[in-house]
């Protein structure tokens, strides 16, 4: 059994600046992508930056220039640093790996439970 356990959301004021975490943790053999999705209030969930075990970075358009993915791959962890949050950035951040499990031969998505982040004034 895997588990992500994702963090460091919070209450701040436009233009300020967040860093999430995700760790994960178990029977783990390997990871592929791993990254963060959001959600806001009534939409739909959508990718926000995802990074590779090699490094390649997929991120989306609004959150370029301003959010940064970093990985730590010996810790199984994710982080998001994200500056010049803007109102529009708030929603639920999940967490989001591709992981191959220990015995098997194949990836299985994991999902975090979470972490609200709320940019007002």
């Amino acid at each position: 059994q895997v588990q992500l356990v994702d963090s460091g959301g919070g209450l701040v004021q436009p233009g300020g600046s967040l860093r999430l975490s995700c760790a994960a943790s178990g029977s783990i053999f390997s990871i592929n992508d791993m990254g963060w999705y959001r959600q806001a209030p009534g939409k739909q969930r959508e990718l926000v930056a995802v990074m590779s075990a090699g490094g390649g970075i997929t991120a989306a358009g609004p959150v370029k220039g301003r959010f940064t993915i970093s990985r730590d791959n010996a810790m199984n962890t994710v982080y998001l640093q994200m500056n010049s949050l803007k109102p529009e950035d708030t929603g639920v951040y999940y967490c989001n790996a591709e992981v191959r499990t220990s015995g098997t031969s194949y990836y299985t998505v994991y999902w975090g439970r979470g972490t609200q982040v709320t940019v007002s004034s």
